[in-house]
């Protein structure tokens, strides 16, 4: 059984303009006390066709984790738009949120999002340099999809940087928000 399950992600101000921040809302428990904090994650993926384009938004400590439950806004800057390639702005992405445990990551919950012009003629006419000012983002919150990979939580004082349990493949599955996400 794991020591964390996060049960529970609500992505709050949706659809919002391209400019807004992001924000979260994480619900999770923990079955035991944890020595480290939580890390989490926003990543904005800026290209489908080069990671270099890919900006981690926000990383937070979050701690000390006791036996509980546990909720907190996850709140991250947007990505900044001269850092993602013109025609990469406009259409479909992805954003990833991470958490990790002592460099280990647990679980990512990845979600697609659509930037599109606000404007009906600026979508039917789009500029020559996108009037990122104009630009609606939705993520797709209704079907995140959540991969968790097994890890070790808390690593005997003898043990030298983050190991991964014995099965090291990934379990990937479709989460709706109304079933929660079970990191058994």
């Amino acid at each position: 059984m794991s020591a964390v399950n996060v049960t529970n992600v609500t992505v709050l101000d949706n659809p919002s303009m391209f400019l807004n921040p992001f924000q979260f809302e994480i619900s999770y428990e923990c079955f035991m006390p944890l020595k480290e904090d939580l890390e989490w994650k926003l990543i904005y993926v800026g290209s489908a066709e080069d990671e270099k384009y890919d900006q981690v938004l926000e990383s937070v400590l979050v701690g000390p984790v006791n036996v509980g439950n546990y909720r907190f806004v996850f709140q991250a800057d947007p990505p900044e738009p001269d850092k993602i390639p013109d025609e990469d702005i406009i259409g479909v992405t992805v954003l990833l949120l991470t958490c990790s445990y002592m460099g280990q990551e647990f679980i990512r919950v990845g979600y697609y999002v659509s930037n599109e012009y606000i404007d009906e003629h600026l979508r039917e006419e789009p500029p020559a340099k996108v009037l990122i000012d104009r630009v609606q983002r939705n993520i797709l919150a209704d079907k995140p999809r959540v991969t968790k990979f097994p890890i070790v939580f808390n690593l005997p004082p003898t043990a030298s940087g983050p190991q991964n349990s014995e099965s090291s493949e990934p379990e990937s599955m479709l989460w709706t928000p109304d079933a929660p996400v079970s990191m058994n």
